[in-house]
């Protein structure tokens, strides 16, 4: 029976590469001289840190367009609250997400469901599988998928024939 999975998972091979290009321009520009600004990626967490907000912002610039030109979709990234940390130095961690979370599962199964396709969908861990008799039923559901959730960026594999 013909299937694929939808998941939503960064290339993180391409996320260590764009942090390391960042924390390269960072240690370059004339305006970073001499201050806290810098960049980590620990698992699938980078933080960021500055002397102040404004730092802190120009430093997720230079990542968000290393990401872009990697072609990594910067829907991945989970940006948390501004940290103080000692003194008047700033840190921010930003999670990559990766796998599909529950409660966007379920909306995804709902969906298809809802469509009237004849497809079914099944949530598997963090990913969710559909199946159906016919391939075009198959490419419809992702079409679907693609135009009605785009809080996330969802890729398809495992297409199965």
């Amino acid at each position: 029976m013909p299937s694929f999975d939808t998941v939503c998972e960064p290339n993180l091979v391409e996320v260590r590469n764009a942090v390391d290009n960042t924390a390269k321009e960072i240690a370059t520009r004339f305006d970073f001289k001499g201050t806290s600004a810098a960049i980590e990626l620990k698992d699938k967490e980078i933080t960021l840190f500055g002397d102040a907000d404004f730092q802190l912002q120009q430093v997720d610039d230079i990542l968000r367009n290393k990401l872009t030109k990697r072609s990594v979709d910067v829907r991945y990234l989970d940006v948390g609250d501004v940290q103080k940390t000692g003194g008047d130095k700033v840190k921010q961690v930003v999670k990559v997400r990766s796998g599909i979370e529950s409660e966007q599962a379920k909306k995804i199964s709902r969906l298809i469901k809802d469509s009237k396709l004849k497809v079914q969908a099944a949530i598997q861990g963090d990913a969710v599988r559909v199946t159906g008799a016919k391939r075009d039923d198959l490419q419809a559901a992702m079409a679907l998928i693609k135009k009605d959730i785009a809080d996330i960026p969802l890729t398809f594999n495992n297409f199965r024939d």
